[in-house]
């Protein structure tokens, strides 16, 4: 029941209460209440009965409702535009050699590197100058999503930080899958360590695929330092523990990967420097 503007809303109804003092019905319009009846509605009086004598033609039969289909049930879409599943991503076709040029493939990258390597700088940089769709996703950033019982490993590595990391990934090898099956292209971030394949690139293989390109960002153990110096928050190591990281990270150095040491190389050249090592990985993708 709707009430005038302005005017209060009259109290909940209860069975055995009058009206509550100093209540008054202002939603009402004035007029002669009758004894009976309902304040919302007056009764409706019965039609008057025919005029002696008067035989009117019989009324028209009324036609019967119509009958409605049944709608059929919508299928589930999300912004009714219906999404393909994603699935496991298979290693993109070489293109011609005349138009050999990775910022118009949709691909998946994999850029690992220690921490204060840059990989989240080139990455974001990387995807965001792209001239087909691409999405940047950050290990990191997704593993920061628990927010209430967060196992941060600068605490201690124990079984909880192990198995948020490990959620972490497959969580976002179940993005790239999703973008990778709308034609979007995607670039990840992880510090992978080769001498642990099953749980790194092992993992990145099975989230998301054989057709996952991973490419190394090394750069030497001063400007990691340096790079590290700079974060802060949880982001930020100690110089300890940067250098143990790095030192395991070496271990890229003949696995077959493509590696790019950007000591001397900014953001933007880095992001060149991928696009050619991109190009060359998809003329001949690497053993992994």
């Amino acid at each position: 029941m709707q009430h005038a503007v302005g005017s209060p809303l009259p109290p909940p109804h209860q069975p055995g209460h009058g009206p509550v003092a100093g209540w008054s019905p202002a939603a009402h319009p004035p007029g002669p209440q009758h004894p009976g009846a309902h304040q919302g509605s007056a009764p409706v009086p019965p039609p008057p009965p025919p005029a002696p004598g008067f035989t009117g033609a019989p009324s028209a039969p009324v036609p019967p409702a119509p009958q409605h289909a049944p709608v059929p049930p919508v299928p589930e879409t999300t912004g009714h535009v219906p999404l393909p599943p994603g699935g496991p991503v298979a290693m993109p076709s070489a293109p011609p050699a005349t138009t050999a040029d990775p910022a118009a493939t949709t691909l998946a990258v994999l850029l690992i590197g220690p921490a204060g390597a840059g990989k989240t700088s080139v990455a974001r940089y990387w995807a965001g100058r792209r001239r087909v769709p691409t999405a940047h996703i950050s290990l990191d950033d997704v593993r920061e999503w628990v927010r209430s019982g967060f196992a941060d490993p600068q605490s201690g590595w124990n079984d909880h930080s192990e198995a948020q990391y490990r959620l972490a990934r497959r969580t976002c090898g179940f993005a790239a899958r999703n973008f990778l099956a709308n034609g979007i292209s995607c670039i990840l971030d992880d510090a992978v360590f080769p001498d642990r394949p099953v749980v790194g690139l092992g993992g990145w293989k099975r989230h998301v695929g054989p057709g996952l390109l991973p490419v190394v960002l090394l750069p030497g153990l001063e400007i990691v330092l340096e790079r590290n110096a700079e974060r802060s928050g949880n982001r930020r190591l100690t110089d300890e523990e940067v250098a143990r990281i790095h030192g395991r990270m070496a271990g890229w150095y003949g696995s077959g990967l493509p590696i790019i040491d950007n000591s001397q190389l900014d953001v933007p050249q880095t992001a060149q420097v991928l696009d050619e090592v991109l190009a060359r990985s998809i003329a001949s993708p690497p053993q992994w």
